[in-house]
């Protein structure tokens, strides 16, 4: 037995996608489809980042406010961010006022404005399993926090001078970027993206 719950318009989700309402378009739209393009990446990389210690619906929360305050997560630009702008960011209410997750946010698009367009794109999708080599979860003690893949792609991130990204991290950005399908097995968000 399953442990999709039906939402209010009868449709079987995850039971997480139905905690709140904010919850229940970003489950069915976005989380576990497939997002490439180096900004894009960037973008879910730090907000995974910042979610670290906390809940995601913090994050998703506030995520206009960090795009704003992060330039829309343009790796280019957030490069060019001065100590200035790290002291204006630590006095932003619209964002997790970290130091530590802001400087790791700048320092990873400073290293990022070095790599070759589409090289962030490439290096993490290339840590996307096989899509046949898992089953489809049917309860959530199924889905891992850990892979194997995600421990891989954290220490080539790590080696490559990506700060705040963890194996656990990792593993959060590879499902919210369809890397790994991890909607359960009878969920319509599952349904909808095969």
């Amino acid at each position: 037995m399953s442990d999709a719950v039906a939402g209010p318009d009868g449709a079987l989700r995850c039971p997480w996608a139905l905690s709140t309402e904010d919850y229940v378009s970003y489950h069915d739209e976005e989380w576990g489809r497939p997002v490439h393009g180096d900004d894009a990446l960037y973008e879910r990389l730090c907000l995974e980042a910042f979610q670290s210690g906390l809940s995601w619906i913090t994050i998703l929360r506030r995520r206009p406010g960090f795009r704003a305050a992060f330039a829309g997560f343009e790796i280019a630009s957030v490069a060019a961010f001065t100590d200035a702008d790290k002291e204006r960011l630590l006095g932003d209410a619209g964002i997790i006022r970290n130091r530590a997750k802001i400087e790791a946010t700048v320092a990873n698009a400073r290293v990022l404005s070095g790599w070759a367009p589409g090289e962030l794109d490439e290096l993490i999708w290339s840590f996307a399993p096989a899509p046949d080599t898992r089953p489809a979860p049917e309860k959530l003690s199924d889905v891992p926090a850990v892979t194997d893949e995600s421990t891989a792609l954290s220490k080539t991130l790590k080696k490559r001078g990506i700060r705040f990204v963890g194996p656990t991290t990792a593993y959060a950005l590879m499902q919210a970027c369809g890397l790994v399908d991890d909607h359960l097995v009878d969920c319509v968000a599952r349904k909808d993206t095969h």
